[in-house]
């Protein structure tokens, strides 16, 4: 199993001063983390610290989200030493249960070490029948912004073979070019393909307070599953919920630095990753990319759909392989169809953000790691033109800033 941030050092022995602080700062985390206005101190029914671990036993709403509570109080308790958390949950039997006079109870126990937050998704047991779900999900409105990164832009596509990661590493550059702070983050866990585009594939992220420093490439700030990898060729194996942990681990263990964009890559299709992102990430619109060939336009509409269906704006379409011009003859044909951008902008009412040919040049440059924006080819100002729509429609989607987050 793939750990992202290893344990830099050996636990060292604490004298009783040291032990006592430590104790006290834990009881002060308890007390002050709440679920639905009550602390969580008040749930805890046995507590061992050994070192470094610290061991839970709780009593919890059956509405609760161990995980979720799990990860949230790693991340308090971390700057007090504590690098390892297992809780053993018990989730109460839910309300109506217990007006029948059942007093049924679920178990679930949860180990991980910190902040290996996909391992406590993938090794949570339950132990007897889950209790229906009553807590709504997280929507994007009830979301904090990041406090150093002004907008967040996802690149979507209901499908694969679009282009999808080339039209984003491109747009992010662009972005740049026209006088942003722009960084990249790669949230296509299985097929990570930002490293190489933007030439940086050889490149590790270093650790810095237990957060990953994100890799300068050509200017941005660009982090990926794929930088994490032994190889290129190392395949990424994992279900959905460590597949997701990991993307919340790249967004929220990095040093992002200031930035106006923070522009994601996502994977194709509508799945997982795609509803964590709604749920937990403050997304301020998204790009959905296609090209004129029906069944992509099919896709792209699902893509619309579930963005519409979670609240993130779609700031428009861009049509990605729109002509074709041989080189040899110079004849222009519109191999994938013709319209099928224009028809699904209007269809949905948002913009066709622009319109890209079919190129070997294009497809070339992000291969030796130079995209048509860095390279400055004949390609660039398509490009260029999408980022500048984006940059001219998307103060109207701005979410409010939020400076006094603390990660």
């Amino acid at each position: 199993m793939f750990n992202f941030i290893k344990k830099l050092s050996a636990d060292k022995s604490e004298t009783p001063q040291q032990k006592a602080a430590r104790d006290t700062a834990v009881d002060k985390v308890l007390l002050g983390y709440h679920l639905d206005n009550t602390s969580i101190a008040t749930m805890v029914t046995a507590l061992k610290r050994e070192g470094a671990t610290l061991t839970l036993d709780l009593r919890l709403p059956s509405d609760s989200e161990p995980e979720v509570i799990q990860q949230e109080l790693g991340q308090l308790l971390r700057p007090h030493g504590i690098e390892v958390i297992h809780m053993n949950v018990r989730l109460s039997a839910p309300k109506s249960d217990l007006s029948s006079g059942s007093t049924s109870t679920t178990t679930k126990g949860a180990g991980a070490q910190l902040p290996k937050t996909t391992d406590a998704m993938a090794r949570t047991e339950t132990t007897s029948a889950e209790p229906p779900i009553a807590k709504p999900a997280p929507t994007q409105a009830a979301l904090t912004p990041h406090p150093r990164i002004r907008h967040i832009i996802v690149v979507a596509s209901g499908k694969g073979g679009v282009g999808k990661s080339t039209t984003t590493v491109n747009i992010a550059l662009a972005l740049q070019k026209l006088g942003n702070r722009v960084g990249v983050l790669d949230a296509d866990i299985y097929g990570p393909s930002m490293p190489t585009m933007l030439g940086v594939a050889d490149i590790k992220p270093e650790l810095e307070n237990e957060q990953f420093v994100p890799i300068e490439a050509h200017g941005m700030a660009m982090l990926s599953i794929g930088s994490l990898l032994d190889s290129d060729n190392t395949p990424v194996a994992w279900r959905g919920p460590k597949a997701t942990g990991a993307l919340m681990q790249l967004y929220n263990q990095t040093n992002w630095p200031q930035l106006d964009y923070l522009v994601i890559d996502m994977p194709p299709g509508t799945g997982d990753i795609q509803l964590t992102l709604a749920q937990r990430i403050p997304v301020t619109g998204a790009v959905i990319v296609t090209t004129p060939q029906h069944i992509a336009l099919l896709d792209a509409q699902k893509g619309i759909e579930m963005f519409n269906k979670t609240n993130i704006p779609v700031l428009g379409v861009v049509e990605n392989m729109a002509l074709h011009t041989c080189s040899n003859c110079g004849h222009t044909e519109a191999i994938f169809g013709e319209g099928g951008g224009e028809q699904i902008a209007e269809q949905y009412r948002v913009p066709l953000l622009g319109q890209l040919p079919l190129a070997r040049t294009i497809r070339s440059q992000v291969d030796k790691g130079e995209p048509s924006v860095l390279a400055d080819d004949e390609f660039a100002s398509y490009y260029l033109n999408i980022a500048n729509n984006i940059a001219t429609n998307i103060g109207k989607f701005a979410k409010p800033s939020n400076d006094k987050r603390i990660f």
